[in-house]
């Protein structure tokens, strides 16, 4: 009923909208629609203090943020955080544009990078759940160019590619990816790559061999990969910035520009040709709404049981991050392009990405539906730190220290940032 009443209020409101429109045509005044139509459509962000509510101390991370953010390591950032299943802070600092001083908005367009593999695990559980593809078929069984030392893409299955089993050293031939190579070609002559272990024995982390599932579920959805992954979830959920491949980035009319320190940089095609490992953009409201259906906040779009088959852990992996970050994680596991690992006593789930002058990261309690995405336009690792902090102060964790920068080299001449 109640939402119901919602589209006969839109409705009418529409209605409105276009009969003022006509009387300002009538008046040959120029038509103000565009000011309406933002209106009814604008979302309702909390990005003030007086729309901050919950466990979490939200004044105190805004200063932490605030302060992160005038390093000159970082050019600029967009942080959300989801507690209890509820969109409950969105915040935005910095250049999305040092050379123009264009700053991040909430409505500035970033790079997934490898949280990208998140859709496409969800696709392939969504598929699996629809009866089209079978996780334990084996690769070679499909139409694609993977090819495995020892004929291997015939014993190794669809699942255990998604979980990173190929047993190919981490990155395999990522360089030649970046020296425009392509990917398909790059395939198949993984077929002379050292392996690590033998294919589906352990954990060794790809993304040119990952891709081979655009292939794969292109051919199960009889249709583009990128198009299905769009389609099937993203319109659904209402992430109208979010895409696949560069035109979906700097096509955007606000859209994040790569930097290191503070120089601008060319923005680096290498792996949107790979987009089930990396190929997502979009901004920071959008990809909060991805993380609260990876919650299960949207059953109607990705209902429990899709998220279970993908969510499930398959592998154990190696300690994620470096330094503290990886002392104080343990546990962790990989599903379907899928992350989960133990802190302090608590289960979190999600992934982390990066690309040349672009950061990503979402991670989140599933117990308490509480969590964070981060996105970032430069490449220095210290704001994956970001969502350890929330989750500490959710907790009520008084000696959190992981947004402390007093133990790194101080500022000078730098100029205060927006």
């Amino acid at each position: 009923m109640r939402r119901i009443l919602i589209i006969l209020a839109v409705v009418v409101l529409l209605g409105l909208a276009g009969w003022l429109g006509s009387q300002f045509i009538g008046a040959g005044r120029p038509l103000a629609e565009a000011p309406i139509i933002s209106r009814l459509v604008a979302e309702d962000l909390p990005d003030t203090p007086d729309e901050w509510h919950g466990r979490i101390d939200y004044p105190a991370l805004e200063q932490q943020l605030a302060e992160l953010s005038l390093r000159p390591e970082i050019a600029g950032l967009a942080v959300a955080v989801v507690e209890d299943g509820r969109l409950s802070f969105v915040r935005s600092y910095g250049f999305a544009d040092r050379s123009t001083g264009a700053p991040v908005t909430a409505q500035t367009v970033f790079r997934w990078a490898s949280v990208s593999k998140t859709a496409t695990g969800a696709l392939a559980a969504a598929l699996a759940q629809d009866g089209v593809v079978d996780l334990d078929r084996p690769v070679a069984s499909w139409r694609t160019s993977l090819r495995l030392p020892g004929g291997a893409e015939s014993r190794l299955t669809f699942g255990q590619l998604l979980s990173q089993q190929t047993g190919l050293t981490k990155n395999a031939y990522d360089e030649r990816l970046e020296s425009g190579q392509n990917p398909s070609r790059i395939r198949t002559d993984l077929a002379a790559a050292p392996l690590q272990c033998v294919p589906g024995t352990c954990h060794t982390y790809q993304n040119v061999a990952f891709d081979t599932a655009s292939e794969i579920l292109g051919q199960a959805a009889d249709r583009p990969f990128a198009e299905a992954v769009v389609d099937r979830f993203f319109r659904p959920l209402g992430m109208r910035s979010a895409g696949y491949g560069r035109a979906a980035l700097t096509g955007a009319k606000d859209w994040a520009r790569p930097h290191h320190h503070r120089d601008v940089h060319e923005v680096k095609e290498a792996y949107w040709r790979v987009p089930a490992a990396a190929g997502v953009d979009s901004n920071i409201v959008d990809f909060a709404k991805w993380m609260q259906a990876m919650m299960g906040e949207r059953p109607d779009v990705l209902p429990p049981s899709v998220l279970q088959i993908a969510h499930k852990p398959r592998v154990a992996t190696s300690r994620l991050y470096g330094g503290d970050l990886a002392r104080a994680l343990s546990d962790a596991r990989y599903g379907l392009g899928w992350r989960s690992f133990a802190y302090g006593g608590h289960m979190l789930a999600g992934h982390s990405g990066a690309v040349a002058g672009y950061r990503a990261t979402m991670i989140f309690e599933p117990a308490t539906r509480t969590g964070v995405v981060a996105m970032w336009n430069s490449n220095w690792g210290f704001p994956f730190r970001i969502p350890f902090a929330v989750i500490d102060s959710y907790h009520n964790k008084q000696d959190s220290m992981w947004l402390d920068l007093s133990e790194l080299p101080p500022v000078t001449g730098a100029e205060p940032e927006g």
